[in-house]
Parts: structure tokens; sequence; C-alpha cells
């Protein structure tokens, strides 16, 4: 063992208990960018975490992780929080909404912004109500009908300005401690927005309506590994409950299996498919269980997500 890392040691069983966890909680909310380490408040902090993740190794890991976590989710152009009332159908929480509503629905939520939930493009420049229409693609006809439900569901609303806002419990971009309102009886999950954008690019048209599959599934995909399942909350992979395809396709709406089967079958984003089967019997899609590509959705950390890209990999390969 160097002498520096036994000085570092000794240093660091020199700190108080109290001065540890102070350590470990800036370590836990900041951020680590081109080798260095800041903390919540941006302030360079690499020679503090530096002495102690060459003393604990576990926390060098973690950060590492968080780094490429990080990474992970700026290659998907970042995210939106999608919030959804677990194990409960986004039909049951939004009665008007159709299919096409909903597909569009999360299209527009990608363009939530910052804390404040002003509908924006990606330069900070607002959306008003004729940019929206021009966005979604739609006839003013179809358009208007489509906001106007927006806005009796409470999803849209607009202030005397002209600019809109999403309705926070809705989509939310921001740290979700800092969340103003009682979302207590709400559960979320990270929406990429290059993901959403580019296949409703895809799909916007005759299929739109297919896209919906994703954001109605929100409800039953497991936080950890994106299993579509009964548990969402459950930690532990052999204790995850699946939910077959058939009985998916019954909790959707759907009369057939085969009709979720063909939708499921042929939504894919950048060459790769969106959802992947799993299990024993690849004969009968209906019997098979449902993962969803992190790349799309995902509301677990970075150690969940390597199983979680690992188990769709193998799904991909199988299926």
């Amino acid at each position: 063992m160097s002498i520096n890392r036994v000085e570092e040691q000794r240093t660091w069983k020199g700190l108080t208990r109290k001065q540890k966890r102070g350590f470990f909680g800036m370590v836990e909310e900041g951020t680590v960018k081109d080798g260095k380490f800041y903390d919540r408040n941006g302030n360079d902090q690499s020679q503090r975490v530096q002495l102690a993740l060459n003393t604990t190794e576990e926390q060098f890991n973690g950060l590492i992780k968080r780094d490429e976590f990080g990474e992970f989710q700026h290659e998907q152009g970042g995210f939106v929080f999608a919030l959804f009332n677990s194990l409960s159908t986004m039909d049951g929480r939004f009665p008007a909404l159709s299919q096409s509503d909903l597909a569009r629905l999360m299209f527009i939520g990608t363009y939530t912004g910052w804390a404040d939930g002003m509908l924006q493009y990606d330069n900070g420049v607002p959306l008003n109500r004729q940019a929206l229409e021009k966005l979604v693609g739609m006839s003013r006809s179809k358009f208007s009908e489509f906001y106007s439900r927006l806005v009796e569901c409470d999803i849209v609303s607009q202030d005397e300005n002209g600019h809109l806002f999403m309705n926070p419990t809705v989509f939310y971009r921001g740290e979700m401690k800092k969340h103003e309102y009682d979302i207590s009886d709400l559960a979320y999950t990270r929406l990429f927005r290059n993901t959403a954008r580019e296949l409703y690019e895809a799909y916007n048209g005759r299929t739109i309506k297919q896209l919906a599959i994703l954001y109605a599934v929100l409800p039953f995909i497991n936080f950890n590994y994106n299993i579509v399942c009964y548990n969402p909350t459950e930690s532990v992979k052999e204790r995850i409950d699946p939910i077959p395809i058939t009985k998916l396709a019954a909790l959707l709406g759907y009369k057939r299996t085969e009709d979720l089967v063909k939708i499921i079958d042929k939504i894919k984003y950048d060459g790769s498919k969106v959802f992947g089967y799993f299990g024993t019997d690849f004969k009968s899609k209906g019997k098979a269980g449902l993962i969803v590509n992190p790349r799309a959705v995902y509301a677990g950390d970075a150690k969940s997500l390597e199983t979680a890209r690992t188990i769709f990999a193998l799904s991909e390969r199988l299926g």
C-alpha cells in the first residue's frame, strides 16, 4: 500500500460520523463532468471526492455508473417525467382522449419546459397555440378539437400572453423533490425526448394510434427492469410478476391479442425494437412476457439500467 493511500485512509478514519454522512450526501447529489466532481451547487469538489474515492472503491464504482447513466440520458436527448396512476390504464385517467390523442400528448409532453412547465422549443422559445398546431402536424379543424380536449381535461392551459403550459401532474421537467404539487398518489418514469419525437415523426399519420401503446403501458412497467408486470415497484428480479400479452391486451381494451401483437412487432426506433418478448414459449407470443426498450422510457437508477439493457438485448435476439 502506498504512503498516499495510507494517509488517505488515516484521514478518512479521522472524520466524524457527521462529516462522513455529509460527504456521502454530497456525492449522492453531485455530478461528474469531464473528470471533475461538482456538488449540487456547481462547485468543484474534486479534491474532497478524490480522497474518499481512493478509499471507498464501491463509491467510486457508483460514480462511474452515474456518469455513464448521465451520458446515456444525454444520448437520448434528455427526458421529461411522465406521471401516471400505477396499475391504472391511461384511458381511465383521461377517458375523453382517444388512442391518437394519447400518442400526440406523449409527443407534446417532450416540449415541457424546466420547472414552470411552459411548452417551448428546445432553444427556449415559447410555443403558442398556432406553433403547437404546426408542431403536431394536424389540420386546423382536427387540431382545434384535439386542443379543446386537452384544455377540458386540464392537461394544457394558456396564459394571458398566449403561452401554453403543461399540467405538472402529467408531464414535468425538473427536480421531483421540488415539485410544487402533491403527487403522492402518482408514479412517474423518464420519457426520453429523442425517442418519443422520432417515433412520432415515423408514425404520425394513419398509424398514429399504434404509438399510443408506449404511453398506455407506462403504468405497468417495472421501475428498475422495464418489464411489463403486475408489480412495477418490485426491485428483486426474481419476484417480478410479468403480465402475459394475452392479459395485457385485455387490460388495454384489445378484443384480440393478435391485434396488440401486430402493433408491438411493428414499432421500431432507430433500427431497434421498442418492445421485446421474453419467456419460455415464443411459439405463442400471447404467453410471452414483454419488456420495453430503456431508450424509450426508464425509471430506475444507473445500477439497474445495465441489467434492463441486457434483458432487452437478449429479448431482441430470442424474439
